[in-house]
């Protein structure tokens, strides 16, 4: 395994982000590589707005996973500032390396530096290999998660 960089996604890597995307059963159902305007106007979203973080993992020049780390300042527990992850994916040829610890570390350790108190995640039920992983880290299934499509 070549050098691992964590880094901000660019416009190039969106396609290859999408197609991690959708590389898994559920994915394969919402994700879309015929038509990446989509995802380039959300990307451009992103990337101005302070309090997202969209990065990818590059071994040798290729992008083999990403995840969108959200900072979200509150009221709640006496106004702490929380983080959010969402859309962690490793490519294929990746999964089982060590690769997604190393991006939930990079996450954990960029909320404490945004001064975050709790870092929380949510994952659909039947993604139970991710469970497993999750609570391997330290996570919890502490909540409930409720989701209203528009």
């Amino acid at each position: 395994m070549g050098d691992l960089e964590i880094r901000p996604t660019t416009t190039d890597d969106i396609p290859a982000v999408v197609a991690m995307l959708a590389d898994d059963p559920l994915g394969a159902q919402r994700e879309s590589l015929d038509e990446l305007s989509p995802y380039l106007t959300a990307f451009e979203r992103l990337s101005t707005d302070p309090n997202q973080h969209l990065v990818v993992a590059v071994r040798d020049g290729r992008v083999v996973g990403t995840l969108q780390l959200t900072i979200v300042p509150g009221l709640s527990r006496r106004g702490a500032t929380r983080s959010i992850i969402e859309g962690v994916r490793i490519h294929g040829d990746e999964r089982g390396s060590g690769l997604g610890t190393q991006l939930i570390e990079w996450a954990l350790d960029e909320s404490r530096r945004q001064g975050c108190h709790l870092v929380q995640l949510t994952s659909d039920k039947t993604r139970t290999d991710a469970h497993r992983f999750y609570e391997r880290l330290g996570f919890s299934a502490s909540h409930t998660g409720f989701k209203l499509r528009l």
